[in-house]
């Protein structure tokens, strides 16, 4: 039997081959086809258990199987993947183009809604209802005929070009090494960081160490190495991965051009302005001006605590290291040591309290307190030896599951990320518990000692388990709006940035920190070092997201490819206005800028900063109240967690706040107060 087609409980991933991706997706595509084909000339009246369910329930095969396809893709890519992925995303992409433009299954939600039984339905039901609806006109369905074939041509392009986008950033990654002879070349490089680079050439059969592109081999060197040469290597070729700088075939540059002026023919098509409106249309903020106004004004506060920020990293490097001008290279060198001067500690002397099986086993019992879950080790068919398995339990019954894959390695996607494998969905006779990937690109361990996290890597695995317990602890059990479904996505990072808020809480760390050598918990000492250096260049870090977010949006509303102004004039005219580090001009960030080429952030950047006001105005009521109150964890668990995208976002928020958000406690979160 091909695995891809098993659907009675877990991906079958120790089976699953290339060769089996072909005839999984044309089956399940012949299947939804035939059975669309079927709802549609049923002349029945439409209800939900005689369309809504049986429609439901094909297109989630389809989804899991190609989830698993995806995921695959993402984690372990290799050449035979990579064609069956790309052999079928157009087929995939016009299934869900044709659907969207079906007017035979438009025209039944329609009669759905006007008919007796909507007054019978509950308000998650006509939540999913008026989705769609809104979907099919995105979707193109109210388009003239000549104008659909055009828009589903689109859609596929689109599809190609951000896989391609995707595809050409991991592999002028993974094509970059750089192999050092002498020890004394890497002076001031982390002792585990040398072992891991040791390790790396050794595995290529070579003597001495070898440097990649994976940050847990870039950063530690941009971070610790007193060689500024080889930090300026390094940084060229980081900062210049798939460009023009580069190999021709692995240049994103016309990439970038035919995907922003495709979206902006699509936004055309449909009616409206600009891209961005596009965008919008399923989110939070009102509009484009919106969003600009509210980047703006934030920029406005943030700017003069990130210049502040800069003038001290300048005259620290001049005064104390006898560098006159600060390069690009030498920003988080200089940085680290500033740090260290200012508050007497390293992120590496931080990173020793932090082995992950305490840093899992603390994240576990945090979640246990706050929510009353329990979070065992399961078993699992995995992809790779280093992925994991676990369950979540709320006394003593099985609400999800979720793979954790936290190690860099090549052929896997830079970053960290959360993604579904199955969702909540009753079954009628059993509800089908939810089940999510957990990825990071951590440093694996070294001989016989446990992976070491840095404390940002610890706010990451934190912030995507936030996106996991979003999608796991769901007490919505209609697939399209269960979980992290149907969430609009500038409130989708709110559980994640939420639950990054732990990781600065002395009771939090007490349980999860553990030297990896004397077993002593995180002196209380160096805890007060990292609070008082928490704010750190918060400004000039806060300033760089809303330079993300403000080209984002300005490339997606009003510009126009190829009329004699570029990307990157947009983005120097962004740093201009917002920034206080600007980059040499050799730069070339919009290039692997993947959120919004190669994922799902195309004008919804902003999302970030814009989660961020309600994720701390949420964790502020845990401030108020207790920062591991339970009753405040399970008020959030219900009105935040477990409605998915049942409701308006605002209206969870309310509902767990009692109020509309604010923007005081991100503020002073970032030591942007008076009050901070």
């Amino acid at each position: 039997m091909n695995p891809l087609l098993d659907f009675t409980g877990l991906p079958k991933y120790n089976a699953i081959k290339p060769g089996h991706v072909n005839p999984a997706i044309d089956q399940l595509l012949a299947e939804n086809q035939a059975l669309v084909e079927q709802l549609v000339a049923d002349p029945a009246t439409p209800t939900w258990t005689g369309f809504i369910r049986p429609l439901d329930a094909g297109l989630e095969k389809l989804s899991r199987a190609w989830s698993q396809v995806n995921h695959l893709n993402y984690v372990v890519s290799s050449p035979e993947l990579r064609e069956a992925y790309n052999e079928n995303l157009p087929k995939i992409t016009q299934f869900y183009a044709d659907l969207a433009q079906n007017l035979g299954l438009y025209a039944k939600y329609k009669a759905l809604k006007s008919s007796d039984e909507w007054a019978r339905l509950d308000s998650t039901q006509r939540k999913i209802i008026d989705d769609e609806l809104r979907d099919f006109v995105l979707g193109g369905a109210e388009l003239a005929e000549d104008k659909k074939v055009r828009f589903k041509i689109l859609q596929e392009e689109l599809a190609n070009l951000s896989a391609k986008f995707g595809e050409h950033l991991l592999d002028a990654t993974d094509a970059y090494s750089l192999y050092i002879d002498h020890a004394e070349d890497l002076d001031g490089l982390p002792s585990d960081s040398l072992a891991a680079a040791q390790a790396a050439a050794e595995v290529d059969g070579k003597t001495g160490y070898k440097l990649t592109l994976q940050i847990p081999s870039y950063l530690p060197v941009m971070q610790y190495c007193h060689n500024r040469t080889l930090r300026e290597t390094l940084y060229h070729a980081f900062v210049t991965r798939a460009s023009e700088f580069g190999p021709a075939e692995l240049d994103n540059t016309p990439l970038i051009d035919q995907i922003l002026a495709l979206r902006t023919e699509e936004a055309t098509l449909l009616g409206y302005t600009t891209y961005a409106d596009v965008s919008l249309a399923t989110k939070m903020a009102e509009s484009p001006t919106q969003v600009m106004r509210f980047l703006r004004d934030l920029a406005s506060k943030a700017k003069p605590f990130a210049q502040k920020d800069w003038d001290e990293v300048n005259a620290y490097a001049r005064i104390e290291l006898g560098i006159d001008k600060l390069e690009a290279w030498d920003t988080a060198y200089v940085s680290e040591k500033l740090r260290e001067a200012r508050y007497a500690f390293s992120d590496q002397e931080v990173k020793q309290y932090f082995p992950e099986p305490v840093v899992l086993d603390g994240l576990f019992k945090l979640l246990s307190t706050i929510y009353g879950v329990t979070i065992k080790a399961d078993q699992a068919e995995t992809w790779h030896k280093d992925a994991k398995f676990y369950r979540i339990e709320h006394q003593g019954q099985l609400i999800g599951q979720f793979y954790l894959d936290l190690y860099a390695r090549t052929g896997k996607r830079g970053g960290a990320w959360m993604d579904d494998a199955i969702s909540r969905v009753n079954k009628q006779d059993y509800i089908q518990t939810p089940v999510a990937y957990l990825v990071c690109n951590f440093s694996a361990p070294i001989g016989d000692k446990p992976a070491l996290f840095t404390h940002d890597e610890v706010i990451t695995l934190f912030h995507e388990a936030g996106h996991g317990l979003h999608h796991l602890m769901t007490h919505v059990s209609e697939r399209p709006v269960s979980g992290i479904n149907g969430v609009e996505w500038d409130a989708v990072e709110l559980p994640s940035q939420f639950m990054e808020n732990f990781c600065w809480e002395w009771d939090v760390l007490s349980q999860m920190t553990r030297h990896v050598d004397t077993g002593e918990i995180l002196p209380r000492v160096l805890y007060d070092k990292m609070i008082a250096a928490k704010n750190f260049q918060s400004g000039m870090q806060f300033v760089r997201q809303l330079e993300f977010s403000l080209f984002d949006m300005q490339i997606h509303s009003g510009f126009t490819p190829g009329k004699g102004r570029t990307v990157m004039d947009i983005l120097q005219d962004v740093r201009k206005e917002v920034a206080v580090v600007i980059p040499p001009e050799f730069n070339r960030f919009p290039q692997s800028f993947s959120h919004i080429f190669a994922g799902g952030y195309a004008a919804g950047y902003y999302s970030y900063k814009w989660a961020e006001v309600l994720s701390a105005d949420a964790y502020a009521a845990f401030e108020e109240n207790g920062i591991l109150n339970p009753e405040i964890g399970r008020r959030f668990w219900h009105e935040i967690l477990a409605v998915g995208g049942s409701r308006p976002a605002l209206d969870s928020f309310k509902a767990f706040r009692g109020r509309e958000p604010e923007i005081d406690a991100l503020l002073r979160h970032n030591g942007m107060s008076e009050a901070a």
